[in-house]
């Protein structure tokens, strides 16, 4: 499949990179990081990456602005992107091929080509692993792709504690950390947290609720995140904070929007991506996420959430 992909990059020229709604850190840094490679590699293409942009992600990179017309005979690549339906910016319709990379469940196959690999940490490990089949065949590395690369690996392992985090895995950062970027100064801006936000944190670990067979849940109303001046991108990021609690197995995070209620899962060994697939989501196994339109629906969630820890 990595020489399908690679021969169908090297035919046009134009292409055009998308990923998921709502990004985290392998969201930007395969699709960014696949941008740059290319980039180096085929100065002569043009080589775009699209998407609404999330301001808390801007360190890592900007995106592309880019007419209607540019798609028309372009090669679309979506990275780190399960279902269609959460593909950012629905254009990548106007494109004349799709190719999906990503490792998550393949339960949605869309795309004429198609690499999923769910035993990759990341999509950003798996498209270091596509410049290595194709380094010989044209491709080319650079700092900043590295960079970006090596912080969507960070991301999606929660900086290598996560149980995705392979052999594989640790030897791919190795090799990006021999290109020239700053580490410190990289999860300086990953992990450091506006005040507002560590009060926030404060709130969750002093007022979430665990039950007696190790499912835990959090409650972040639109006031509770008004009073705090956090908006429910930032909330998500705290969604990790739960799990150096002893004794939990799974936990919940419901964070208010306006129009919505984001279901953040994680776990420590249930599986809890079919619970999220209930609910108009996805995910892996041990992290997923959904959404729900009523607060009589979380009792739900939470009952499900209690099943697959018993």
């Amino acid at each position: 499949m990595k020489e399908q992909i690679l021969e169908t990059i090297q035919q046009y020229e134009t292409i055009i990179v998308h990923r998921h709604v709502r990004p985290d850190p392998d969201a930007y840094g395969s699709q960014c990081g696949l941008v740059e490679i290319l980039k180096t590699s085929y100065p002569n293409k043009n080589i775009f990456a699209v998407g609404k942009e999330d301001p808390s992600l801007h360190y890592m990179s900007r995106l592309d602005d880019v007419v209607d017309e540019v798609f028309q005979e372009a090669l679309i690549i979506v990275c780190d992107t399960a279902n269609a339906e959460r593909i950012c910016d629905s254009r990548y319709k106007l494109g004349k091929k799709l190719i999906k990379i990503d490792h998550h469940p393949n339960e949605d196959p869309y795309g004429d080509l198609l690499w999923v690999d769910t035993t990759a940490s990341s999509v950003s490990e798996m498209i270091y692993e596509f410049y290595l089949f194709g380094k010989d065949k044209g491709l080319k590395m650079s700092d900043e792709a590295a960079r970006l690369l090596f912080a969507g690996i960070v991301g999606d392992t929660g900086r290598f504690l996560f149980p995705s985090t392979s052999e594989k895995t640790f030897m791919y950062a190795g090799e990006l950390i021999h290109y020239h970027f700053s580490r410190t100064e990289l999860f300086d801006k990953m992990y450091e947290l506006d005040n507002n936000v560590i009060q926030l944190n404060g709130y969750i670990l002093q007022n979430f609720e665990m039950r007696s067979n190790g499912v835990a849940k959090v409650v972040l109303s639109k006031e509770i995140l008004s009073k705090f001046e956090v908006v429910p991108s930032e909330a998500s990021l705290l969604v990790g904070t739960l799990g150096n609690v002893k004794g939990i197995k799974a936990w919940v995070f419901f964070i208010e929007e306006d129009d919505q209620i984001r279901v953040r899962l994680r776990s420590k060994g249930p599986v809890i991506n079919g619970i999220a697939r209930n609910y108009n989501g996805g995910g892996h196994p041990l992290a997923a996420g959904a959404s729900i339109y009523h607060w009589d629906e979380a009792e739900k969630v939470i009952k499900e959430l209690d099943e697959a820890c018993s």
